[in-house]
C-alpha cells in the first residue's frame, strides 16, 4: 500500500518506541480503511495494549504536542511533523440502558478491540513495524464489495454503542457504501435507542453526514430506518406533502433535490450552512398547508414558519448560536427573491434584498438558484435568467454605491448636530427614517440627507404620528417615506 510507504516514517519510528518499552502499537480503523481506498490524510489512528499513562510517558518525548484531552476514555493525541495522531488503548465500550455516556473498558487483545469496533471496513489493523495485515471479520471484502457490515451481530452493535446507527448512515454518504439488510433491520428495529445518546454527538454524525459526497443517500437511510423520526422529525415529516406546483412526488424528495443542486453550486469545498439550509429550507410547509377553492394548494409564509422551526430543531441538537442564525435566516430569505415577481426589479428593491441577505447574500443566491427543480425547461431558463438579471443589477449598484455596506448618510452624531438635539429614542427614529431614503433613493450625499432630515423633522410637528410610523418601519419594508 503506498499510502502506507507515505506515513512508514513516523509511524514506524513510533511503532518501535512502543517495542522497546515493551508494548506493540498498529495503524487501525479508518486510516487503514482510507489507505486501502486510497484517500489517508495526515490523521493517523492506532491501537495499543498499553495504558494511557504509559503511551503519554512514550510520547511525551517524541511528539512536536501532546494533548490529553480524550485520556478518559483511553485516548492520548499527538503532532509529529505534519500527522495529527490519536493513539488508543485497547478497548471496549458500552451504555448502560439509562445513561449518554458510554462506560470504557480496557482490553488485551487488538482481537477484542476489532470486534468491537462499529463496522468491518473499520475493524482491520496494520501492526507495525512490521506491517502485518490483520482482518478477522473481513473487511476487506465488504470493502472491496463497498458494503457496511458489522463484526459481530448487529443488535449487540447497537445496543453497545446506538451512535453507531448514525454513523452507518454518515458513512453511506461519505463513502457511498450501502448497508447490509441485517443492519438496516436492526437499526429500524432499534431507532429509539438512539433517544440515549447526547444531542451534540448526534449533531456531529450529523454534519459528517450532511457534508458527505451522498448526502441524499444517508439521509434516506435515516428517513426509512425511523431515525430521523427521531433526530430531525421535520424531515420525514415532508414526505406527506406535495408540493403547490407538483412537481415532485412530494416535499420530501424536492427538499434532497435542492440540497444536491445547492452542492453542485458550491465553489469552496462542503459548505455546512448552505447544505442545512437547503435541506431545511421547506420544513414550514407541513405546518401552513391549505387547500384553496380553485383546487391548488398553497404554504403562505412557510417561509417564516420554517425559520421559527428551523431555530428550534438547531437549539436542541445543540448548534452554534452564530450557525442558528445564519441558517433560519437563510431559510426565511429563500423565497424573497420570488415575492417580487418577474418585472423589472427597481433599485430599492436590489438594495433591499442585499441588506437584508448581508454576508449570506452569496449562499442566498446558491440556495434561490438551487430551489428551481421544476422540469419545465422553458420555466427553468426563463427563472435562471430572471436571476441572472438581478445579480447582474446587484453588481452595478455595487460599482455605484457602497451597496454591502448600507447605511445612512448621516451617523448619530449628525443627526444631534443637525437637529439640534440629545442623546435619546428620537436619534433612533431619524436614523431609521434616513435608513429608508437611503434604501429608496440610493446615496443622497451629507447635503441632501441634512435637508431630508430637516424636512422630516419639520414635518413631525404637524404629523408626529405618521412620521413617527414611517420611521418606526421594519427593513423589508418598501412603502414610501
Amino acid at each position: 500500500m503506498t499510502e502506507l510507504l507515505r506515513v512508514s516514517p513516523v509511524a514506524d519510528d513510533l511503532a518501535r518506541r512502543f517495542e522497546a518499552e515493551g508494548h506493540s502499537l498498529a495503524l487501525v480503523g479508518g486510516s487503514v480503511r482510507d489507505a486501502l481506498l486510497g484517500r489517508l490524510g495526515h490523521d493517523l489512528d492506532f491501537t495499543t495494549d498499553a495504558r494511557p499513562e504509559e503511551v503519554l510517558r512514550i510520547v511525551k518525548p517524541w511528539a512536536d504536542a501532546v494533548w490529553e484531552v480524550g485520556i478518559a476514555f483511553g485516548t492520548v493525541a499527538c503532532r509529529k511533523r505534519d500527522f495529527q495522531l490519536e493513539i488508543t488503548t485497547y478497548r471496549s465500550e458500552s451504555y448502560d440502558p439509562a445513561s449518554r455516556k458510554p462506560e470504557v473498558a480496557y482490553g488485551d487483545s487488538i482481537e477484542g478491540d476489532l470486534l468491537r469496533r462499529d463496522f468491518t471496513v473499520n475493524a482491520m489493523a496494520v501492526a507495525l513495524p512490521e506491517k502485518i495485515f490483520i482482518d478477522p471479520h473481513g473487511g476487506l471484502e465488504d470493502l472491496a464489495r463497498r458494503r457496511l457490515r458489522t463484526p459481530g451481530a448487529p443488535e449487540d452493535s447497537f445496543t453497545d454503542d446506538p451512535l453507531r446507527m448514525m454513523r452507518a448512515a454518515r458513512f453511506a454518504s461519505q463513502l457511498d457504501f450501502e448497508v447490509d439488510p441485517p443492519t438496516v433491520a436492526a437499526m429500524t428495529a432499534m431507532a429509539e435507542r438512539i433517544d440515549i445518546v447526547s444531542a451534540e454527538r448526534v449533531r456531529d454524525e450529523l454534519n459528517k453526514l450532511v457534508l458527505g459526497g451522498r448526502p441524499r443517500k444517508g439521509l434516506t437511510l435515516l428517513v426509512d430506518t425511523g431515525l430521523a423520526a427521531r433526530v430531525l422529525p421535520e424531515l420525514p415529516a415532508l414526505r406527506l406533502e406535495r408540493d403547490e406546483h407538483h412537481r415532485h412526488k412530494d416535499v420530501y424528495e424536492h427538499s434532497l433535490t435542492v440540497l444536491e443542486q445547492a452542492i453542485a453550486l458550491e465553489d469552496e469545498g462542503p459548505d455546512l450552512v448552505l447544505r442545512l439550509a437547503a435541506l431545511l429550507h421547506d420544513i414550514g410547509k407541513p405546518g401552513t398547508r391549505r387547500f384553496e377553492k380553485d383546487g391548488r394548494v398553497s404554504f403562505h409564509h412557510h417561509e417564516v414558519v420554517g425559520a421559527k422551526m428551523t431555530r428550534s430543531r438547531m437549539g436542541k441538537l445543540k448548534y452554534s448560536n452564530e450557525l442558528i442564525k445564519d441558517v433560519s435566516r437563510l431559510v426565511e430569505l429563500h423565497l424573497r427573491f420570488h415575492g417580487y415577481g418577474s418585472g423589472e426589479w427597481t433599485d430599492s428593491a436590489v438594495r433591499r434584498y442585499v441588506r437584508d441577505a448581508g454576508p449570506l447574500l452569496d449562499r442566498l443566491h446558491k440556495l434561490t438558484r438551487s430551489d428551481c427543480t421544476t422540469r419545465n425547461k422553458r420555466k427553468a431558463a426563463a427563472l435562471s435568467r430572471s436571476y441572472d438579471g438581478l445579480e447582474k443589477r446587484i453588481e452595478r449598484l455595487r460599482e455605484q454605491e457602497e451597496l454591502d455596506a448600507i447605511r445612512p448618510d448621516l451617523d448619530g452624531n449628525d443627526i444631534m448636530r443637525v437637529l439640534g438635539i440629545g442623546p435619546g429614542p428620537e436619534v433612533g427614529r431619524a436614523y431609521r427614517h434616513l435608513l429608508e431614503l437611503r434604501l429608496e433613493r440610493g446615496p443622497l450625499g451629507p447635503e441632501g440627507a441634512e435637508a431630508a432630515l430637516k424636512e422630516w423633522w419639520a414635518g413631525r410637528e404637524d404629523a408626529g404620528a405618521v412620521a413617527g410610523g414611517v420611521a418606526d418601519g421594519h427593513p423589508g419594508d418598501d412603502r414610501e417615506t
